[in-house]
């Protein structure tokens, strides 16, 4: 399977301490449990460069969500990187595509959800035990019944996007092929994508920007 992977995983930027990929959608960010689920980024990335540390990622993209992801060379890169996202310097926007119309322009949705233990990955709305998650939205227009978002994360709680589109307290309307909160089906592509990044560069501190033409 490793051999399979040479040349797969869409680089956008390298340097010595880290790099920025293309992350397709389908693949997951971090190996899972089980020999089938050890094909994603990470393992791309190390056969592509053997010498990266083995732990690179400082965040993820749920399988389905394509787009922009960063990962570390160095141990000290990631140390670095991983500040930046807990101390939330680094800064992300997303497209999404949505099953329905939305008439405000804009707005911040905060909701508090927590994992349905019962019932893996789902989230659940929460208002006693759930974390809240933050997001800012703007209205990109509407067009054949469905709605173009951009979303910018301030948390980044799994599925925050997700829930907050589909549940009534947030935008009302699920992402396009969303097959856990919308009525997509086996093989539909969640209209999702994490089109623009932003962080400090670990050696000098500048603000490094990437971004992706949304493919849909």
């Amino acid at each position: 399977m490793i051999n399979r992977l040479k040349g797969t995983l869409r680089i956008i930027y390298k340097d010595s301490l880290f790099a920025v990929v293309d992350k397709q959608a389908g693949l997951l960010s971090v190996p899972g449990r089980g020999e089938d689920k050890q094909d994603c980024v990470v393992s791309r990335l190390k056969f592509l460069f053997p010498y990266c540390m083995d732990q690179p990622a400082v965040h993820r993209l749920d399988m389905d969500t394509s787009g922009l992801m960063v990962l570390a060379l160095t141990s000290y890169a990631h140390r670095h990187l991983s500040i930046q996202f807990q101390n939330r310097i680094v800064k992300k926007s997303y497209v999404a595509l949505l099953d329905g119309i939305v008439k405000e322009e804009a707005g911040e949705i905060r909701l508090p959800f927590r994992l349905d233990t019962c019932n893996r990955p789902y989230q659940v709305y929460d208002p006693i035990n759930g974390k809240t998650g933050i997001s800012l939205w703007k209205n990109m227009g509407n067009n054949k019944g469905r709605t173009r978002i951009e979303f910018v994360p301030i948390t980044g709680r799994t599925h925050q996007l997700r829930v907050h589109s589909a549940h009534e307290l947030g935008l009302g309307c699920p992402i396009v092929g969303d097959r856990l909160y919308g009525n997509g089906r086996s093989g539909d592509q969640l209209m999702l994508h994490a089109r623009y990044l932003s962080f400090r560069h670990p050696k000098n501190g500048e603000t490094v920007e990437f971004e992706l033409k949304v493919p849909f």
